[in-house]
């Protein structure tokens, strides 16, 4: 198999795999109020949780807001202007003061058991963010300024951790002025950190420099990233898509310059991409590489 062939073989193979349709992009709109959609179970549990606590919130607005018109209706009575009470709201017996136990008591016991609708669910998110499964990938994350570094290590795919592991790379934000067509300003990357969708992940983060923090609202992740710290979460992505992100900690100058692109792709072709990455990084280190025992590459496709 020549090498124009495989590099015929190699771009049909990779536009079949990347998928670059703005649908699937999950990143930040203009005037966006909501959530991004939900990618893992982590980000729609948060969602979930945020649902919950807003109902919550409505009616304990609600509630204090009337509480707060009847106080002005009620004590805007001025007693010099109407000697003979004939005009008090809600009858004469609302300017005097009652001492209520049973009133006291509901307002003490109501906000507790508030307080306890909203701990179980909360507990269970927080059990769910700390739970650590078994990955089939470990992806370690480095933050610098202002770049990121990811590698591939102990994957459990069968047949690839010879392809996958110790594989090294950098991850700079495009310029404005490189920008294609469709590409989003200020959150594209060079090389994206592709993973496969509907495996358990595991992310380790740390930092070389100052303090970063590595976070993609569609995945439900925001990891610190601290020099001499290693942070770790699991993630397992749900659906194929591209997901955005951008390092969530002040580091510097070049603060806001420092884009997450994350692309999830079903398990065999991100086995393919990644075969066949680990393929032309030979090549390219040695030009004279023959490609013997590859002439039915092209059956992968």
């Amino acid at each position: 198999m020549s090498i124009e062939s495989f590099y015929e073989f190699f771009f049909r193979s990779l536009s079949s795999c990347v998928n670059n349709n703005p649908a699937l992009m999950d990143a930040a709109e203009p005037w966006q109020l909501s959530f991004q959609d939900p990618a893992t179970p982590i980000a729609e549990g948060i969602m979930l949780f945020h649902h919950d606590l807003m109902f919550f919130i409505t009616m304990i607005m609600v509630f204090v807001m009337w509480m707060l018109f009847r106080c002005i209706n009620l004590y805007s009575y001025n007693p010099s202007t109407d000697p003979g009470h004939t005009n008090v709201p809600g009858g004469k017996s609302a300017i005097v003061p009652i001492h209520n136990t049973l009133l006291e008591v509901v307002w003490t016991v109501t906000p507790a058991i508030i307080l306890v609708f909203i701990a179980v669910p909360s507990f269970a998110l927080l059990y769910a963010l700390e739970e650590l499964i078994e990955p089939s990938l470990t992806i370690k994350i480095m933050g610098h300024q202002w770049y990121w570094v990811y590698e591939y290590s102990n994957c459990t795919l069968p047949n690839l951790s010879e392809h996958v592991d110790d594989r090294k790379f950098e991850s700079y934000m495009i310029p404005t002025d490189d920008l294609y067509q469709g590409q989003l300003r200020l959150l594209e990357v060079d090389n994206r950190l592709f993973v496969p969708s509907k495996t358990h992940l595991r992310i380790l983060v740390s930092a070389a420099d100052v303090l970063h923090c590595w976070a993609v609202p569609s995945l439900g992740v925001k990891v610190d990233a601290c020099p001499g710290r290693i942070n770790q979460a699991s993630i397992f992505i749900k659906r194929d898509g591209v997901f955005y992100g951008q390092c969530s900690e002040i580091c510097g100058v070049n603060h806001g310059f420092m884009p997450i692109v994350v692309q999830s792709l079903p398990v065999e072709d991100w086995m393919k991409k990644m075969y066949i990455t680990n393929i032309l990084n030979i090549i390219e280190e040695n030009p004279d590489f023959q490609l013997e025992g590859f002439e039915d590459i092209s059956k992968l496709n």
